[in-house]
């Protein structure tokens, strides 16, 4: 333990610097491209994420160039959603960002710190709550005193070797977790490319006479029907408590298998269902494989077509059927109504065949980074406290 110290930030921080005023980049200066303005949508990871930008023009922001984050640069939110960090990689997208006003960027000393090593520590327990030491949430939360605060906070700090070492491990998992996600990422675009080329357009079934209906036209032997004609649709329920408070995970409500301790289990699903919010947000299909409670804010939908009703159901206009006057509100009646295109059952099934062939890839994938999330965040801290022997 003798090569590993405490040390202030302020000891290892090369130069650091807030993000503009409001008043410097309020919407009329955003242009289609540019510089690339960072958001919290782009803080959610330990990497800088870069799925979204604004943009501003190169003459915006040389005007804000102390605002400007370059590769090598950690980025971190002082308002709005706290606990945010990330760094700009060396093979980033573009060679510099403009930080919003809510956020604070700094680089560090080459010879002291590595930026992957300081950002997955304040990914840790420990480096959250030290993070987050001069919070306050009376409206807006945010970091008191921002930089000046954080340039005080302690970092446990091996050498350079041990930090590549640390950084080398916990970015090899990061890395496989990156590549499923690009991996799903183009399985989701086959699905979809493939339920269009069929359904949409078509493109197969050309050669085939064609008849009119209330869609358009289509071939002949589809009709058109409603949703609820191929599959069944139920609104998710709330379980009789027992013990503890029932719990939530994810975008929409659901009680995993789990956290099924304490309940009773009548009006589990046991079979793969897909489940999306009945009430408040809405267009979040979500697909569950495994047994689960969907809560009584949900609406779940049972097929034995799954594939071809998962691509319905993400192609529906929602805001179309909300009935909610306070909130968004839809019924059962209403989506199971909801007008579709019915092809010849020969053909669904030759899609779901083709499309649970990928999908049982996408869950493989999903199954593999959940294990790998986990190891990573169970190595974090041990890795971070020196408690793990790095050879």
């Amino acid at each position: 333990m003798e090569e590993w110290k405490e040390v202030q930030m302020s000891d290892i921080i090369e130069e650091i610097s807030m993000g503009p005023f409001g008043s410097d980049i309020k919407k009329e200066v955003y242009t289609d491209s540019g510089v690339p303005v960072l958001n919290g949508s782009n803080l959610q990871g330990f990497k800088l994420g870069e799925d979204s930008f604004g943009y501003v023009t190169e003459e915006k922001a040389n005007s804000l160039k102390k605002s400007i984050a370059h590769r090598g640069d950690i980025v971190v939110t002082h308002r709005g959603t706290l606990g945010q960090i990330v760094y700009v990689p060396q093979d980033s997208k573009y060679d510099r960002y403009l930080i919003s006003q809510s956020q604070f960027r700094f680089k560090l000393k080459k010879d002291l710190a590595i930026p992957e090593y300081v950002v997955y520590y304040f990914h840790s327990r420990e480096g959250q709550n030290r993070l987050l030491s001069n919070a306050s949430q009376v409206g807006v939360p945010a970091l008191a005193r921002a930089s000046t605060t954080f340039r005080l906070l302690k970092i446990p700090l091996p050498t350079l070797d041990v930090q590549s070492k640390i950084v080398s491990i916990l970015k090899s998992l990061d890395d496989k977790i990156e590549n499923n996600r690009k991996i799903n990422e183009n399985l989701e675009q086959q699905t979809q490319a493939l339920f269009k080329s069929w359904f949409v357009d078509f493109e197969p079934f050309r050669d085939q006479p064609f008849v009119e209906s209330e869609l358009g036209m289509i071939p002949e032997g589809w009709r058109v029907g409603t949703l609820g004609e191929l599959s069944n649709i139920s609104s998710g329920k709330r379980p009789p408590l027992r013990s503890a408070q029932i719990t939530t995970t994810s975008n929409i409500p659901l009680l995993g298998a789990a956290d099924l301790m304490g309940y009773t289990n009548s009006y589990l699903f046991d079979k793969p269902i897909l489940v999306t919010g009945r009430v408040g947000t809405h267009g979040i299909i979500q697909r569950w494989s495994t047994p689960c409670w969907p809560s009584d804010n949900t609406l779940v939908i049972e097929s034995d077509y799954y594939e071809y009703i998962f691509q319905i159901l993400k192609r529906i206009d929602y805001k179309n059927l909300n009935r909610g006057s306070t909130q968004p509100l839809i019924t059962q009646s209403d989506l199971r109504n909801q007008t579709i295109l019915i092809p010849k059952e020969l053909e669904i099934l030759k899609f779901e065949e083709i499309v649970g062939t990928l999908m049982k890839k996408f869950k493989e994938n999903n199954d593999e980074t959940n294990r790998l999330s986990l190891l990573r965040d169970t190595l974090l801290p041990k890795l971070m406290s020196g408690k793990l022997k790095i050879s």
